[in-house]
This record gives structure tokens, C-alpha cells and sequence, in this order.
């Protein structure tokens, strides 16, 4: 899109659940969900804030707080972490965080709440998960986005495969779930 070009308006077309409608798209991304699981390279921030701004009660909003989870250089052993590798059970995994957001929403002062889990693979420092909370007030905003956060850690069916180098110097690799438990 060149700068003589405007953005398209999506304000007024906000995103229901995935079990009611596919979302559009947004210059190529799609415009998210409430919640849910996407392939990387299918959203991105902005266009979160987007959704998030764009949600009926936003004026009461005075407070976006924002969680971006990236993958880190090192395992929890230390050892050099090369790539991570992303899977879902998808249908469980869009159910159960749309069910944290709409639960977290309940919470006084909360406007919207929006987690999004990427899947595939990922490089050291990429984003993999971004969760954003609108709040009335920046206590419950802080509050709800680490609730939001410690919830998706341990209910989501959400499984990775980590590369690293080992000990050794050569490649391994394990899935993991998202409490860090090892599977064979």
C-alpha cells in the first residue's frame, strides 16, 4: 500500500467467534478473532489493537495493556535453544481461550480481552503469543493481563518442539506442553 492509498475502514465490522463467522482480512492479515490460535504470518499486533479498539464499549477504556511472548535464546537447562515449533489441538485451543477471555471480561473495569497464540516455526526472539487487555483503570488492566497470561500457560492445549544444541554440540529436539512437561 503506498501513502496516496487509505487504510481500510474495519472499525465498524468487528470480528465475532470463530464459531459464528471466518474473519476477513486486513491488507493480507486477518483481523482477529476474540481469541484463538492462527498460523504465523496470519496477524499481527496492529491489527489486534485494531479489533481491540473497534470493540462497542472501548470509550470506557483508559488503559491497553499488551503481553508478547517471544521465544527465548536458552531452554530452562541452559542449553542453547536454535528454534521452537508450535502445535495446537486447534478447535480446543480456540474454545478454551475464547472461554478465559469472555471469563476475564467479567472482571470489573475490564473492556475487552484478546489472546492470540501463533503455530509453526520460530526463531530465537520472534513473537509467538500476544495477549492485550482494555481496562478503565491501569490496576485492573495489569491485574487481568497476568491473569489472562497464567491462565493461557495452563489450560490451552498448546504443545512445542524445542531444537537446541546439546551438551554434546549436536541438535535435539522434545515436545513439550505449555506447562513445560516433557512428552515422549
Amino acid at each position: 500500500m503506498n501513502s496516496s492509498q487509505s487504510e481500510p475502514d474495519v472499525s465498524e465490522r468487528p470480528c465475532q467467534p470463530l464459531h459464528e463467522r471466518e474473519c476477513p482480512t486486513y491488507l493480507g492479515l486477518e483481523v482477529p478473532k476474540i481469541a484463538g490460535v492462527h498460523k504465523k504470518g496470519t496477524i499481527d499486533l496492529s491489527s489486534i489493537l485494531r479489533n481491540v479498539r473497534a470493540v462497542q464499549d472501548f470509550a470506557d477504556a483508559g488503559a491497553i495493556g499488551v503481553f508478547v511472548g517471544v521465544v527465548r535464546g536458552k531452554s530452562r537447562k541452559k542449553d542453547e535453544v536454535l528454534k521452537l515449533e508450535l502445535e495446537a489441538y486447534e478447535e480446543q485451543a480456540d474454545q478454551i481461550l475464547n472461554q478465559i477471555c469472555k471469563d476475564l471480561k467479567k472482571d470489573d473495569g475490564i473492556v475487552d480481552v484478546q489472546i492470540h497464540h501463533l503455530l509453526g516455526e520460530f526463531r530465537v526472539g520472534e513473537a509467538l503469543v500476544y495477549v492485550v487487555v482494555a481496562a478503565s483503570h491501569r490496576d485492573g488492566m495489569f491485574s487481568t493481563l497476568r491473569k489472562a497470561v497464567e491462565r493461557y500457560k495452563s489450560e490451552v492445549p498448546i504443545f512445542k518442539k524445542e531444537y537446541i544444541t546439546g551438551k554434546n554440540g549436536h541438535v535435539e529436539s522434545y515436545w513439550e506442553n505449555e506447562l513445560n512437561t516433557r512428552l515422549q
